[in-house]
């Protein structure tokens, strides 16, 4: 039997998660390895063990389909992080488990492609016996230790899109349009989307803003000539002596979102202007994934499997200074990489006359 090696993909869906697997897969059967693909997250761990060969012929022609086609779940037995700066400590009967169907497998180490959340589980399944290489993963490009994430890129080309597609609707008819995007605590997405896509104002989690301070901002474009505005609003922005907009699931979990409507309407009434809010929501996870996405994907699986046959155990792929490195998993789960108020991408965008509300 050939020696074997396993994947999964946890947490949230997003564009590149397949050009990952088919790079593990590669780059494992030029070793001579066969991969077993853990369906549906960690859940794919549990007895009897849920999941499928992954070979050549299953991953050909992958690569450009969005998704996972071994399937994610952010639920389950296996969750380790409940919120910004909150750990839940997986069972050890479930770490038992997970190790038992790994050993009757044969699979001597796991490839968990996966955000923070997932990078926290993989500490702890590394710390219960099971050897675990991360691959980071997060539309959000929040992870600590790694300068991209694959999915991030795909996800600023929907706000871009999303943007060049409001803005005809914005002048057409002389509208404030508001678009809110993902990103939980960080700004990136919004940052860079809002840039990409020719925003007028960008509001990030990292920058309180004051409606006074927005509002004038708009009066002063309209009495220069320019009578419809573009702002892109993060989902955890929050307004200065404000709080984030939260709500709540029938489970009981707090989500982010409504952010945008809040502002829509507090411009409407601060200007007098005919103001739209537009929520892009999922769509940014969606689709087929950016060809630089494809190539991190890419890069990052191969790297995985790297690291298996250097023994590497406990490792994240990390992408510094155009380089597929590792770093310990640990140091991508001490905290959150938020967009940093004095960068240079934070000053291009004022430099172009964005306003960030503040």
């Amino acid at each position: 039997m050939k020696p074997r090696i396993g994947v999964l993909t946890s947490g949230g869906d997003c564009p590149g998660l397949n050009a990952v697997l088919r790079g593990v897969v590669l780059a494992a059967e030029k070793l001579g390895w066969e991969v077993v693909g853990f369906k549906d997250g960690f859940e794919g761990l549990l007895p009897p063990g849920h999941y499928m060969i992954l070979d050549r012929a299953r991953t050909d022609g992958i690569m450009s389909l969005g998704g996972t086609i071994i399937g994610t779940t952010n639920k389950g037995h296996f969750i380790a992080k409940i919120g910004a700066g909150q750990r839940a400590v997986v069972a050890a009967e479930v770490i038992e488990q997970a190790r038992s169907v790994l050993a009757q497998l044969q699979v001597k180490a796991l490839i968990i492609v996966g955000g923070d959340g997932s990078m926290t589980t993989a500490l702890q399944l590394q710390a219960g016996g099971i050897d675990c290489i991360g691959v980071p993963k997060t539309i959000d490009n929040d992870l600590e230790a790694t300068a991209m994430t694959f999915g991030f890129d795909s996800a600023v080309a929907a706000v871009a899109d999303a943007l060049d597609r409001l803005h005809t609707t914005a002048t057409s008819h002389k509208r404030i349009m508001v678009l809110e995007v993902m990103g939980r605590h960080a700004g990136w997405i919004a940052l860079h989307g809002g840039i990409a896509g020719g925003a007028d104002a960008i509001l990030i989690p990292e920058i309180p803003f004051d409606y006074e301070k927005l509002t004038d901002f708009i009066k002063r474009r309209e009495a220069a000539g320019n009578l419809s505005s573009m702002v892109v609003v993060a989902e955890g922005a929050t307004p200065k002596d404000g709080q984030q907009v939260l709500h709540q699931t029938e489970a009981g979990e707090y989500r982010f979102g409504g952010i945008g409507d809040v502002v829509a309407h507090e411009l409407a009434a601060r200007t007098g202007k005919e103001t739209r809010c537009c929520v892009l929501g999922h769509l940014q996870r969606g689709g087929a994934p950016t060809t630089l996405d494809r190539i991190l994907g890419t890069r990052f699986g191969v790297k995985a499997v790297q690291l298996i046959n250097e023994g590497h155990f406990g490792s994240m792929v990390s992408y510094q200074n155009y380089q597929v490195q590792h770093v310990p998993i640990a140091d991508a789960v001490n905290r959150l990489r938020l967009v940093q108020p004095s960068s240079q991408m934070v000053e291009t965008a004022r430099d172009v006359e964005i306003s960030f509300g503040d």
